[in-house]
């Protein structure tokens, strides 16, 4: 069960290498000319840039996406992440490996910068956090999974 389980997450992560956070100017005056909360989180938020930066080198990232499933299916994500609500972050640290850097995703930065932070706290390498909507803003493309329409009875 537990290889299985292990082959199952190592299956749903991508690995990118770190690259520098923009500056903590630039990430504030996004957030308040869109109206945001200002990102206040010692994890760096990253550009579609940095994050694109961190894509390219897939075999050394995961990314954690930390938003509700009605918001992934609604707004959409990566084409590969690990999908670990906010909430239940704490209880999935046995299965979330040490060894890759971490990003993490919500909706705007704000749950993953929190959650970007809780994991720093327990010691994982994490390269940062980003909005997936805000990503999508710089001209970054998200996937959209469409559900398949109902069975005709």
């Amino acid at each position: 069960m537990i290889k299985n389980t292990t082959t199952l997450f190592l299956l749903t992560m991508m690995l990118v290498s770190q690259v520098g956070p923009a500056t903590a100017a630039e990430h504030d005056h996004k957030s308040t000319a869109s109206g945001a909360k200002p990102y206040s989180y010692k994890t760096p938020k990253l550009s579609r840039a940095q994050f694109d930066a961190l894509l390219a080198k897939p075999e050394e990232l995961l990314i954690i996406d930390v938003r509700r499933p009605d918001e992934v299916s609604k707004i959409g994500s990566f084409p590969v992440y690990l999908s670990v609500q906010a909430k239940e972050l704490e209880a999935a640290l046995p299965f979330i490996p040490r060894e890759r850097a971490i990003v993490t995703v919500s909706n705007h930065a704000g749950r993953a910068g929190a959650a970007a932070d809780a994991l720093a706290e327990k010691g994982f390498k994490v390269a940062g956090a980003v909005g997936s909507q805000n990503y999508e803003e710089e001209g970054g493309k998200i996937i959209r999974i469409v559900p398949p329409a109902p069975k005709a009875k």
